[in-house]
């Protein structure tokens, strides 16, 4: 009773308001008026010099709050506003998130606990009250006058609001049904009356009275013939078809005569059980035991940036937010700083810089927040010696036991250690002085310092850029210019001394030992080719490509790449060309067995639906268990040749769309695109017709056929698009999941927004077959 009333108070003062400062610099700190809405779910904000003018926001976008100085803003003004007054709200997708200073503790705590009590409610919402939730809203954004009754011009503004073309007269005669008072305007029930009416799901009946005995419920034993026909359900299908009954039946009386109505169906077929995800693939299912380089590893690029590569911000916000989308290896730049600080940055870029220490302590606080699996920090090493010990120093001091300094159980094996033996643990990935085997048995000494090959993504993007036509003709005429001086003035084709210790020396770097003995199980070397790899390889060894030089691999030695990557990591980066932080498909590295396929997390997009969509399995845990084909170097999987393999089982896959539900501000004429991803003979698309001026309940029944013929690899995107003769489709909404991870029969797609986050209630109704081939 005591926490309920301190909650009620709690509440009562955030909807009366209260001044806070909004930061977003040392200089920018400007007061506005917060107060949360009478729905609970909105909080409004103004200037109080802004005349009108307010922002809102929803609740439901807010991820978290973080008290204090948490964020890099709030640190730079923490001698000037102490940390009880401080919290920052996180929002979902890549929205900014907003820095906030109280006039007390007690109101910053205030603030603080009663978002976290609306957030956890959120959190807790049946899929009925989201539903009323979501009418309630619309019913608040058509009641113009605020007299808690709608007439009908409100009304007919308001199927504009919904994306519902409808002619006036069917709009007038619904409106009537509706007004059961007879006042001429519609009330809260009235309202809701109305709705139903309007969102009749006709096809979704359709199936219900194909079951039902009586035309008005699902006895047990109907809906127990649904789940088996339709749903291809196995296993105890009497006792799950009780459960959905007590689960999602609202009638009372229809749970005692143990059978379900039609809005008991509607509300089953929404929620995570109708969805086209297999809930039974949402926590960890896979073996976690296996070498680190079984799995595919959820992997960001350039982590650092919030933006472009050219002017961007860099942020330790990128390294918190990657971590907590589940990434496990995230990439770390490092470059001199003044007062002996390594710093942080995209080199030789207008690119904003932070400090290594601040980086390396955000890891610390949400490397294990929402994966206990071992995160590998990607290190790019251009600092000197002396700045190189102190980047050792930071990662000992800070990280403390969590950072990975010795081989497990003070042995070498033959083989990488599994995310289950290094749960909790971080990982460098950097060049090393010497082998594991070396410093096990104390080879190296105490030497201070060592010689290593430069290999880096900066080379290797200088690399690609000579490799264009232009400037290799150059090349060739400034070396062939070269030799043939040599040859004439010494008689010998082969370059001076000189020119060789030049060469040499570029391409060699000094390593602090200190530096090298923080790396164990990802030494970074430069790959010279499959065969020499196979006779040399070491299990600790990890190779780096741009996706052009790992495309060359995959077209020329396909199974030889996949071999590879069965024993030993590879991480594939995008080439320097893609300065706007875009992606390209990591599909095809992971066809060929890649493991650390580095993506520009801040850069939504088809890469990044994919990237999610694979990882948003097993927990989401950062962590995918490749398929056996490819974890078996006796296999020789060929990624262009997949009907090769000893256990090829084609599939086909037919989805039959029927209808969409979207949530947008104007008149939309969607269509539904299909897109499988996967080795290149699966790689299709299909789409359905579009439906002329209805986003709200547009109906298909189309059916799209696909052939998939490793369907272990492959991902299923389902695209919404309003379709636009004259120029580019806009983008509606999408979902991405592995083909392995989706369920048969009648289901729900619950869309997603391009960043990702959730555009409920909007939705696509599919039936799903998948059969083998014979």
């Amino acid at each position: 009773n005591q926490s309920l009333l301190q909650v009620t108070t709690i509440l009562s003062s955030m909807l009366v308001g209260t001044v806070m400062r909004k930061i977003k610099s040392r200089t920018w700190k400007k007061q506005r008026y917060f107060k949360l809405q009478d729905d609970c779910m909105t909080i409004w904000y103004k200037s109080k010099k802004a005349g009108n003018a307010h922002s809102t926001f929803s609740v439901n976008d807010v991820e978290a709050i973080r008290e204090g100085h948490q964020s890099e803003v709030l640190l730079s003004i923490a001698d000037e506003f102490p940390a009880d007054r401080c919290f920052t709200l996180v929002f979902r997708s890549r929205r900014s998130n907003l820095d906030l200073v109280a006039e007390s503790a007690e109101e910053a705590q205030s603030w603080i606990k009663g978002m976290r009590k609306l957030i956890e409610s959120l959190e807790n919402m049946g899929e009925r009250e989201k539903l009323d939730q979501w009418i309630g809203d619309w019913f608040k954004k058509a009641d113009k006058n605020n007299d808690g009754r709608m007439n009908f011009k409100e009304v007919q503004d308001l199927l504009r609001m919904m994306n519902v073309d409808m002619n006036e007269h069917h709009a007038l005669r619904l409106f009537m049904m509706a007004d059961k008072s007879q006042t001429g305007s519609l009330e809260d029930d009235e309202f809701v009356l109305f709705y139903k009416m309007l969102t009749e799901r006709e096809d979704i009946l359709r199936v219900f009275q194909e079951y039902s005995t009586d035309g008005q419920k699902l006895s047990q034993s109907d809906l127990e013939d649904f789940l088996r026909e339709e749903q291809l359900e196995r296993g105890d299908v009497h006792q799950h078809a009780q459960q959905l009954i007590e689960g999602y039946e609202p009638s009372d009386t229809a749970k005692l005569l143990k059978a379900m109505t039609f809005d008991g169906f509607l509300m089953y077929l929404g929620s995570s059980e109708g969805s086209i995800f297999n809930p039974q693939r949402r926590g960890i299912f896979q073996d976690m035991t296996r070498p680190l380089c079984h799995y595919f590893i959820s992997s960001s690029h350039n982590t650092y940036l919030m933006e472009d590569q050219l002017r961007g911000q860099s942020s330790v916000e990128g390294y918190i937010r990657a971590l907590n989308r589940g990434c496990r290896c995230v990439e770390v730049d490092c470059w001199d700083g003044a007062n002996g600080e390594p710093i942080v940055y995209h080199g030789h870029t207008l690119t904003s810089k932070i400090l290594f220490k601040d980086v390396v302590n955000a890891v610390l606080n949400y490397a294990f927040k929402v994966s206990e699996y071992p995160v590998i920090l990607s290190i790019e090493n251009h600092c000197c010696v002396e700045q190189q010990r102190v980047m050792a120093q930071h990662l000992n001091h800070i990280l403390g036991d969590k950072l990975l300094k010795s081989t497990l159980e003070g042995k070498v094996s033959s083989r990488l250690p599994s995310p289950e033996d290094l749960k909790g643990k971080i990982l460098v990935k950097a060049k090393k002085i010497g082998g594991l085997e070396e410093n096990c048995n104390g080879i190296l000494g105490d030497s201070f310092t060592g010689l290593v090959s430069d290999e880096d993504e900066a080379a290797e993007i200088d690399e690609e850029n000579l490799h264009r036509d232009s400037v290799r003709r150059r090349m060739k005429v400034s070396l062939s210019s070269v030799l043939l001086f040599w040859k004439w003035k010494y008689g010998h084709p082969d370059l001076c001394p000189i020119l060789r210790f030049v060469f040499l020396q570029k391409s060699k770097q000094r390593l602090s030992k200190e530096l090298s003995d923080c790396v164990v199980y990802c030494k970074s070397v430069h790959f010279i080719s499959f065969r020499h790899s196979q006779s040399h390889f070491k299990f600790y060894e990890v190779t780096s490509f741009t996706e052009s030089k790992a495309r060359k691999h995959l077209r020329e030695a396909g199974a030889e790449f996949v071999c590879h990557n069965s024993r030993q990591l590879t991480r594939i980066y995008p080439t320097g060309f893609r300065t706007d932080s875009s992606n390209f498909n990591p599909q095809e590295m992971w066809n060929a067995g890649c493991q650390i396929v580095a993506l520009n997390f801040q850069t939504a997009g088809e890469g990044m639906d994919l990237n999610d969509g694979l990882f948003s399995q097993n927990g989401q845990c950062g962590y995918v268990l490749k398929p056996s084909f490819m974890r078996d170097n006796e296999k020789r999987f060929d990624p262009d040749m997949p009907q090769k393999r000893d256990d090829y089982q084609p599939v086909i896959s037919g989805q039959q769309l029927p209808k969409v539900n979207i949530k947008k501000d104007s008149i939309v004429d969607p269509l539904v695109r299909v897109e499988i991803h996967g080795v290149p003979m699966d790689q299709a698309k299909q789409e359905t017709r579009y439906i002329e001026n209805n986003g709200f309940n547009p109906v298909w029944y189309d059916t799209l056929h696909f052939t998939i013929h490793a369907p272990e690899l492959a991902i299923v995107r389902f695209v919404v698009e309003d379709y636009d003769k004259t120029s580019k489709n806009d983008f509606v909404g999408q979902y991405t999941l592995p083909l392995s991870c989706m369920q048969q029969g009648y289901r729900h797609i619950h869309l997603l927004s391009r960043d990702g986050t959730s555009i409920s209630p909007s939705s696509l109704f599919v039936h799903v077959r998948i059969k083998d081939l014979e």
